[in-house]
């Protein structure tokens, strides 16, 4: 099967995102590499334009509480618009610390080869808005006392 290089598959942000995605920092403009020449001679960096949709493009890095491996817990993702995407609001968790649950949409992902010395299956991940993650019903509980909710129930050996 010959799939060309560069392809876009659609996707779920559930299923890239099994468990929700917190952002980290703010959106900011994807701006093209300079070199120390560039920079000495003045030149001003510009923003990337994505090459299909004619868009600017922002990045934005979330936190993946799915991931199962290190390296794949920080994923930073390219986010295709005019201007500049404002995310949801952050949720405060505890004084001073905040987190800022989103969601992406028009999602998609381009394999590509990854790592410097040793390379690895990795994927450039676009999207074409942020918003709030949308949220379902809440799980059914069984009627335990707090503080064992989610546990399994022990059997004691006598």
């Amino acid at each position: 099967m010959a799939v060309p290089y560069g392809t876009r598959f659609e996707t779920l942000f559930d299923q890239v995102f099994p468990q929700g995605a917190l952002m980290v920092g703010v959106v900011a403009p994807d701006m093209e590499y300079m070199s120390n020449e560039d920079k000495a001679r003045g030149k001003q960096a510009k923003q990337k334009v994505d090459e299909r949709s004619g868009k600017r493009q922002w990045k934005v890095v979330v936190t993946d509480p799915s991931a199962e491996k290190e390296r794949d817990a920080s994923v930073t993702i390219t986010v295709l618009a005019d201007v500049q995407p404002v995310p949801p609001q952050a949720v405060q968790v505890m004084p001073g610390v905040e987190v800022r649950p989103v969601a992406f949409e028009g999602l998609t992902v381009e394999p590509r080869v990854m790592g410097d010395r040793f390379k690895y299956q990795g994927f450039t991940i676009r999207a074409t808005g942020i918003s709030a993650p949308q949220v379902g019903a809440p799980p059914k509980r069984e009627n335990k006392p707090a503080g064992q909710q989610g546990q399994p129930d022990q059997k004691s050996a006598a």
